[in-house]
């Protein structure tokens, strides 16, 4: 996969992409990324990215110019002749969720623009972008931490980007239902103890009581997750257990 990334502070991405899965990935070929500063393509000589918005009003407006054509010349390099998603941070956009990274994981090059000041030109949204995403309803100063948090969440699901392949299918959110509590050695650490079952070597009840705490830690967090999942027989019986009214766990 080939990320590119338009910013106006290249240097915030240097420690993220060089480091742990981002940066393994990247020695392994499995994705390149690219780091541009689209003030370098203002067209004058103070190089200029941003001006007052028609009409009035606070702060400053992003020009369309230097980010229409910093889009295109990333869009020249590309050799495979597939069009990108060009993906826009922003507050007023779709909000960000494991299913769009998995969504996003499948393409071949992605372009990201990391904006700041009150926001964009309007004529950016409306012929530029494929995607507008939000990572949450608070306010940044940036797009930078946004698009971060979206690159690590798409590259680690890339074949071969993790060391383990099943390690991002049975993480919270990779499936319907959030992860289950995991435990190390010791067995024992300060009279706190790992559950029996874990034990014990059975297979098939280890598989049981992760599947029972799965459904319990999402019902009493994301009790919302489950109003689109299709519940088994077995899960329907487990989750009568943890409504019923003389426990709220299951044993």
């Amino acid at each position: 996969m080939k990320i590119d990334i338009l910013t106006l502070f290249p240097e915030m991405f240097t420690g993220v992409l060089g480091s742990s899965i981002l940066k393994r990935a990247a020695e392994k070929q499995i994705a390149s990324y690219q780091v541009i500063n689209f003030r370098d393509f203002s067209t004058d000589k103070h190089q200029t990215v941003d001006d007052y918005p028609y009409g009035g009003g606070p702060g400053m407006v992003l020009k369309a110019q230097p980010i229409f054509d910093a889009v295109a010349h990333v869009k020249e390099a590309e050799t495979a002749g597939k069009n990108p998603r060009i993906i826009l941070l922003c507050p007023q956009g779709e909000t960000y969720s494991q299913r769009k990274a998995e969504e996003l994981a499948k393409e071949d090059h992605l372009i990201f623009i990391c904006g700041h000041y009150e926001g964009y030109d309007e004529r950016i949204r409306q012929h530029l972008v494929t995607d507008e995403i939000s990572i949450g309803d608070f306010v940044l100063t940036g797009g930078e931490l946004g698009a971060m948090v979206m690159i690590d969440s798409i590259v680690r699901l890339l074949p071969g980007a993790l060391g383990n392949k099943a390690s991002a299918l049975q993480e919270s959110f990779s499936t319907p239902l959030l992860d289950y509590p995991h435990y190390t050695r010791p067995a024992n650490f300060r009279d706190m103890e790992v559950p029996e079952v874990l034990l014990n070597g059975h297979h098939k009840k280890i598989e049981e009581w992760r599947k029972k705490q799965a459904l319990q830690r999402t019902f009493q967090r994301r009790p919302d997750l489950l109003r689109n999942y299709e519940l088994t027989e077995q899960e329907r019986k487990w989750l009568k257990e943890l409504t019923d009214e003389n426990g709220s766990c299951i044993k």
